[in-house]
């Protein structure tokens, strides 16, 4: 019998405890879920192998066998299938080998019942979404191409045809874009397409480098020159003569290494710090930055003289959320790279939902931030489909740092209720489910109140209430929480919708 075909979502139980497993049929069937029990590992695999369960509730110490070898037996017969563990103790090490695994979670007896429907009801959706056309497939081999020429934008043709004219022309190229951008990658499409690809390429990010020692980095110094050098150093411009310089950050610079740029530039020759050898150089100077440098002209922070040589042409990078469907390909690019480095061979694709979530984000952060993310989704990834539950918490609010106003949760709304006020109007309205109705009052007022002091960060809001991301995204959704100016609830919705 296949589950894809039975209305009711399959759940099977693992445990050679009979109270366990009883405990956990009567709780789960208040998720109107089907459960079959198995009281040791063979008859339990025979169910896997037969029905085809939505998921599995596995004991970690079965008899004569240890749960996670079985564990390892379920995954060749069903990748998909979520496995939660049982586990009586709380050793932290079995509860990361279960997770090294990849385990869906884990739980420890005494079993807290609300907690494990909670986890189910996540891996019912994980097994669901699992079993949807994945709306990006993993290539089957990546090109380790640079990733900035992942994509065919009409700003990024722009950018390549730029590219083309100038590599071969030996003048310098300011670069600007957005951090993350992706601006090393096109000063390097430059130096590979030029007449000095068969030379040196070194890269000096400005604004990383203390000022005191970022003369001595592009120009080197003489032993003794200063406190601690100790030895004489040879600096960026002579290692790379005949090469191409790469000066990121150049909005950083001090004054003084302002100066001795742009005597380079004009004369090609350069002195190290604490030296009176003049040193000739032949390099091709390419630059970028993120900053306004006009208005630093203006406002005397920047050499007029300096920003004109440096600025033989301008390529202007286009950020991320302005390359159309370029974010897609660069998304299905990251996904087949990074799985292939972190080993996830049993992650293939990427779910439509997961996708949407992706395609919604404005990523600032731009071309790196997108490739942190991908990379973290597969980390956080435990089968074979990036759902939405894989994905940072930082892409899950529309924007968080809405969610820092000191006052949004102290306001006079109904987001706020007076416990004694609503005990009072419930006992004279004369309510049957009271001590329901007050534990859901209390519960949306302290979830709401722990998102606020979160910024809405949910991986930090379960490890303050004790309670899994599941959880947490469960209630969001059940009580309506919603993230905006303010974090408040919609009243008019309630878990039993």
């Amino acid at each position: 019998m296949d589950t894809q075909n039975t209305a009711k979502p399959l759940v099977l139980v693992i445990d050679d405890d009979r109270a366990i497993r009883h405990m956990i049929t009567r709780s789960l069937q208040q998720l109107d879920c089907e459960v079959i029990e198995a009281e040791e590992s063979q008859s339990g695999l025979a169910l896997v192998l037969d029905k085809n369960p939505d998921v599995v509730l596995l004991d970690i110490m079965l008899p004569h066998v240890s749960g996670l070898d079985i564990f390892q037996q379920i995954r060749e017969i069903e990748r998909k299938t979520p496995v939660i563990f049982i586990t009586a103790g709380t050793d932290s090490a079995t509860a990361i080998k279960a997770m090294q695994l990849g385990a869906f979670d884990y739980v420890t007896k005494p079993l807290d019942l609300p907690k494990l429907n909670v986890l189910v009801q996540s891996a019912i959706k994980s097994k669901r979404l699992m079993n949807v056309p994945v709306a990006v497939e993993a290539l089957e081999s990546v090109e380790m191409q640079g990733d900035l020429f992942v994509g065919s934008s009409s700003q990024m043709m722009e950018v390549f045809k730029q590219v083309g004219r100038v590599a071969t022309q030996d003048v310098t190229v300011l670069i600007r874009g957005e951090s993350g951008s992706g601006k090393e990658l096109v000063a390097r499409a430059i130096y590979q397409y030029s007449n000095r690809s068969n030379e040196p390429f070194m890269a000096v990010n400005c604004a990383a480098i203390p000022d005191q020692l970022l003369e001595s980095e592009l120009f080197g110094h003489e032993k003794g020159a200063f406190t601690g050098a100790d030895k004489r150093r040879i600096g960026k411009f002579e290692q790379c003569n005949g090469g191409t310089l790469f000066l990121d950050e150049i909005g950083d610079m001090t004054p003084l290494v302002q100066g001795k740029v742009l005597r380079l530039l004009q004369e090609q020759h350069f002195e190290r710090v604490g030296g009176n050898e003049t040193i000739t150089t032949n390099v091709r100077i390419v630059t970028a930055t993120n900053r306004d440098l006009e208005q630093m002209v203006e406002d005397g922070e920047y050499r007029g003289d300096l920003y004109y040589r440096l600025n033989g042409i301008t390529i202007n990078l286009p950020p991320l959320r302005e390359r159309g469907e370029d974010l897609v390909k660069l998304i299905e690019y990251f996904f087949s790279k990074v799985r292939i480095e972190l080993g996830k061979h049993e992650v293939v694709g990427i779910s439509p939902d997961a996708l949407a979530i992706y395609r919604k984000h404005t990523w600032p952060g731009n071309v790196r931030e997108l490739q942190s993310v991908i990379r973290q989704s597969l980390l956080n990834t435990t089968g074979t489909v990036i759902v939405p539950d894989s994905i940072p918490d930082e892409l899950l609010v529309d924007d968080p740092a809405l969610l820092n106003s000191p006052n949004a949760l102290n306001e006079e709304s109904d987001d706020h209720v007076n416990i004694e006020r609503f005990i009072k109007n419930r006992l004279d309205e004369c309510s049957t489910d009271l001590y329901a109705e007050t534990l859901e009052v209390m519960e949306k007022v302290l979830l709401t109140q722990v998102l606020q002091h979160t910024e809405g960060n949910q991986t930090r809001a379960s490890e303050i209430l004790g309670i899994t991301r599941g959880k947490i995204r469960d209630r969001i959704q059940a009580f309506g929480i919603k993230f905006g100016k303010n974090v408040h609830v919609d009243e008019n919705t309630g878990p039993e919708e």
